[in-house]
């Protein structure tokens, strides 16, 4: 599809500087784009492509100084990274909304319900009583189990699988291989050393706007929900366990896992490969840095913490500086040591002359 500058200008709520009828029917990265396609500027660091661009048109922002002429068709906006991000939305829904319809083979239940425009790509499984809200993509390979709820407008990618009674909102985002609803790790200790399952009978609820990435699990809960709140990001590859709660708007990073009954607070953000151990409360805010091991409640809303055992962030920081520097205080302290002993040799030699 191709577009001009005043229709993309309308879109993102831009202003034009230079040829309004200026067309693109593509994406590029500003140091690479070539003509007929769109980039954008929102690093200063990378100022000195929007003079060799090859792009014929390039969002930047309003506070953007240009030095010297451009060839392109600029869309000046308060923010052009997000400009180019609600663009780039705008294009995947154009894209994504001209697939309609059930493909063959594929197995829809008689007692299945969905709204207008779905689509059920080729070998999805849609069980018993499931109900799908209007605009739904269900990409090849999807289960979806026995009296599952899903909201309008959500993507389910290639190889989604999500268990029976399990509930999507609105405008969420499934990438491919990832499963909810699966049970959770809760297994009983016996007198004989063996464990015995316990079973787990809850489901997974995930609120509007959510998305998670490729091949991440989440759990579902032993009794009650596993509970994802709205607006939460997770990547990929991340582990929530059973009766976890998900603060809204909380982002979490790849590699990532929280164990049973943890409740993370609103805008919480984890870093890569982080762990979190089960039954505690992380405070609204708080930020946890990569391959941190949180083993106690974070009660400070907004503190930030790094390191395993996970302690603040600025004390981390201190007793790493500290650390770099032991081989030259263990030397001082020698050195320390061996002018003491010379002192108080020195003052026995005195005493013994006085």
């Amino acid at each position: 599809m191709q577009f001009s500058a005043a229709q993309i200008a309308m879109l993102i709520q831009a202003k034009v500087e230079g040829d309004p009828e200026a067309t693109v029917n593509d994406f590029g990265k500003i140091e690479e784009a070539k003509a007929g396609q769109l980039a954008f500027l929102a690093n200063p660091k990378y100022e000195e492509y929007l003079y060799t661009t090859g792009a014929s048109i390039v969002i930047i922002n309003d506070a953007q100084q240009v030095r010297q002429s451009i060839n392109a068709t600029l869309l000046r906006v308060p923010d052009a990274y997000s400009a180019f991000a609600a663009l780039l939305s705008k294009y995947q829904e154009m894209m994504t909304q001209q697939l309609s319809g059930i493909q063959q083979p594929s197995y829809v239940a008689s007692t299945a319900t969905m709204g207008e425009n779905c689509y059920i790509g080729t070998f999805a499984y849609i069980g018993e009583n499931v109900k799908l809200g209007k605009n739904v993509k269900v990409f090849p390979q999807v289960f979806i189990g026995d009296n599952v709820t899903i909201g309008d407008n959500c993507i389910l990618h290639p190889g989604v699988k999500v268990y029976h009674g399990c509930r999507l909102g609105n405008n969420v985002s499934v990438h491919a291989g990832t499963v909810i609803g699966s049970d959770g790790f809760g297994f009983a200790p016996q007198s004989d050393g063996s464990f015995r399952k316990v079973p787990q009978i809850g489901n997974v609820v995930i609120e509007d706007n959510v998305e998670i990435g490729a091949n991440a699990t989440i759990d579902r809960a032993t009794i009650g929900s596993t509970l994802v709140k709205s607006g939460a990001k997770l990547d990929n590859l991340i582990q929530i366990a059973h009766n976890v709660e998900v603060g809204n708007n909380t982002v979490i990073a790849a590699q990532a896992g929280v164990s049973g009954s943890t409740k993370l607070g609103n805008n919480v953000m984890i870093g890569g490969q982080a762990g979190i151990v089960g039954h505690i409360q992380i405070a609204d805010g708080a930020r946890i840095n990569a391959q941190s091991g949180v083993s106690k409640t974070i009660k400070t809303p907004n503190a930030a913490v790094t390191g395993s055992p996970a302690f603040d962030y600025t004390s981390a920081l201190r007793s790493q500086a500290l650390s770099r520097n032991l081989p030259d205080l263990e030397k001082r302290l020698k050195e320390l040591e061996q002018a003491v002993k010379v002192l108080l040799e020195e003052r026995s030699v005195l005493n013994s002359e006085g």
